[in-house]
């Protein structure tokens, strides 16, 4: 394969979980709630998707399980942090460390005895004809498995459903101002809610495609701070999920380099590497959040007045 071919493929198959993360924390933040159990809700779905695959031998029944086991951790979330009015960093780290407790725990008794661990069948590569056949970009962008395209579907999609319908109206409004939302007749905690489940579900298929569209098994902590990082993408995405899915790209792409570094033999520590897509990543955010405006009510403890 063509280094430039492979560099890019990498980059997109690495960017789509990502990807999937991202676009439901852009729900959730729109929403005004940061939702720190994205990394929780992206390690459920890959256990759910490595389970559901392998107890009924059909990986597209692993992702949709993978999206329940997101929604469930997120739904956790919400109850403690919208419902019961707490702090939503201290409830969203509290629900992702339960999160890794919980995954490590099912996962050793699932693999008890079992000298594989959770292997699963992966989803292969679909080619789209004629698309495919593009030079360079065609067989980089255009033979991945399914759920690639699938999120490239959802980025317009999840557009669609923020900026040109009425729930969508509402949903922001409520991000932006509670009391003016409430005033207007929203139940704010309610479309929160909804928006944090949304993500969680969108998490949970993140988290899946990681196990059956790319690694091929499970591992504890396998998500390895993806979840964090597509909080991180919401911001250099704007707060927007075209702009996400560009972000979300790049930080692909930056990984992607560190292997084609490691590749090149340089005599450099592995470590460097390691942490080169996370640094980019930092540079990058310093120089967009300064000059971005998060929705102003991003993080706000809801006022008992503010539900209903």
């Amino acid at each position: 394969m063509d280094p430039i071919v492979g560099f890019l493929a990498a980059a997109i198959r690495i960017g789509t979980p990502l990807a999937w993360a991202a676009l439901g924390e852009v729900v959730a933040e729109r929403a005004g709630v940061i939702n720190l159990s994205v990394e929780g809700a992206m390690l459920a779905g890959a256990l759910g998707g490595a389970l559901g695959a392998v107890a009924t031998g059909d990986p597209w029944l692993g992702v949709v399980i993978g999206a329940l086991a997101g929604a469930a951790i997120s739904a956790a979330f919400a109850l403690v942090a919208i419902w019961g009015r707490t702090d939503q960093i201290i409830a969203g780290t509290a629900v992702t460390l339960a999160s890794v407790g919980l995954t490590g725990l099912i996962y050793r008794q699932a693999a008890a005895g079992s000298t594989t661990g959770l292997d699963v069948q992966t989803l292969e590569p679909v080619a789209i004809p004629g698309l495919s056949a593009i030079p360079v970009v065609g067989p980089a962008l255009f033979d991945q498995p399914v759920l690639t395209y699938l999120v490239m579907a959802a980025a317009p999609l999840v557009w669609w459903l923020l900026f040109r319908t009425t729930w969508g109206l509402r949903l922001r409004a409520g991000g932006e101002s509670a009391e003016a939302a409430r005033a207007a007749g929203v139940d704010v905690r309610l479309t929160q809610t909804v928006a944090v489940v949304i993500g969680g579900v969108l998490a949970g298929v993140a988290g899946a495609t990681l196990v059956l569209a790319q690694v091929g098994s499970f591992a504890e902590r396998m998500t390895a701070g993806r979840g964090f990082i597509a909080i991180a993408i919401v911001v250099l995405g704007r707060w927007h999920p075209l702009g996400v899915m560009v972000a979300a790209g790049a930080f692909g792409a930056a990984t992607a380099l560190q292997f084609a570094f490691q590749a090149l033999g340089l005599e450099v520590p592995y470590q460097f590497f390691l942490m080169l897509p996370y640094l980019l990543a930092l540079v990058a955010l310093t120089g967009v959040v300064g000059r971005v405006r998060a929705p102003a009510g991003l993080g706000r403890r809801l006022e008992p007045a503010d539900g209903g």
